[in-house]
């Protein structure tokens, strides 16, 4: 059973393929996702600054990574950069901001994950890749899945003002756009 709390030490850092530049300044498409919460969000529509950080996808203590999961730059580490927005929550918040968690795994999957590491925000769900497609943010391939790269995006009334992208280490992302928003009041 692999350790999905804590990083290895020799984890390959993903390199900026400019994959992400054409994002910031773009309207947040008007898309229908599912929410962990039981509803659908449409981030265009999101109203003030929302954190939408964005990650390929969250292993099970009960299943196994993908073969060479941890050699794929970016890949490992969804469940410490939850667990970073989860416990950075309310500081996130205090500088005016909601969060949500988005990735391409079904809501009943994220269900378990949000549960199981007690979230305090939703994760939506773009299994049918429609955000994705629309924004033609960065993928890749991983045990026969296409899956999205790690990135967040802040967003403001729907329009996209800041993208942080490659990120890493993900353990530690929810700091560095704690102190972007401290640094950049609306």
């Amino acid at each position: 059973m692999t350790d999905l709390s804590t990083l290895p030490g020799d984890l390959p850092r993903p390199q900026d393929d400019g994959a992400a530049a054409h994002l910031s300044g773009m309207s947040a498409p008007s898309v229908d996702l599912a929410s962990t919460a039981g509803r659908t969000v449409d981030p265009s529509k999101l109203p003030g600054r929302t954190v939408l950080y964005i990650y390929p996808m969250t292993g099970r203590p009960d299943v196994a990574l993908p073969d060479g999961w941890d050699m794929i730059p970016g890949a490992r580490g969804c469940t410490p950069e939850a667990c970073a927005f989860r416990d950075h929550h309310a500081e996130l918040r205090d500088l005016g901001a909601e969060v949500f968690g988005l990735s391409t795994q079904p809501t009943d999957y994220q269900q378990e994950m949000a549960a199981r590491l007690h979230l305090p925000f939703e994760v939506l769900s773009d299994s049918e890749f429609r955000f994705t497609e629309a924004l033609r943010l960065p993928l890749f391939e991983a045990g026969g899945m296409r899956l999205l790269k790690r990135l967040t995006m802040v967003l403001r009334d729907g329009q996209i003002e800041q993208v942080f992208y490659p990120v890493f280490p993900p353990d530690t992302h929810a700091e560095d756009v704690r102190d972007w928003l401290a640094a950049n009041p609306v």
